[in-house]
């Protein structure tokens, strides 16, 4: 079967924190954790305990290492799943010049799947 993806996925189980925005890029208040499924380049699959609907922004922070890396995400798709829910979050451009920290994330996730 032929694999129509863009960006080459990478398996990966990380911890995240969400804060959902609103239309105005303001905190909504609503900040929580989720965890990661799999990422690429372009975006991420995210496990939570709270839907989000089709279209809402996220500002996400990842933790590497010592680095903190935000990224702000819009979702795509959410489907409800044993009690959960998974949702696909594409990026937008890198919050706060963070380049280098997202592709030593990305070699991190690169390297977890060739160890598996």
């Amino acid at each position: 079967m032929h694999d129509k993806r863009k960006y080459i996925r990478h398996d990966a189980i990380h911890l995240l924190d969400y804060l959902l925005l609103d239309q105005g890029n303001e905190d909504t208040g609503r900040y929580s954790m989720g965890r990661t499924l799999d990422v690429s380049n372009n975006g991420l699959k995210l496990e939570t305990a709270q839907p989000f609907p089709q279209g809402a922004r996220l500002k996400i922070t990842l933790g590497l290492a010592n680095e903190l890396l935000s990224l702000a995400g819009t979702v795509i798709y959410c489907r409800a799943k044993k009690g959960n829910y998974i949702s696909g979050i594409t990026f937008e451009s890198p919050m706060n010049s963070n380049k280098n920290i997202h592709d030593i994330y990305m070699k991190a996730f690169h390297r977890r799947r060739m160890l598996h």
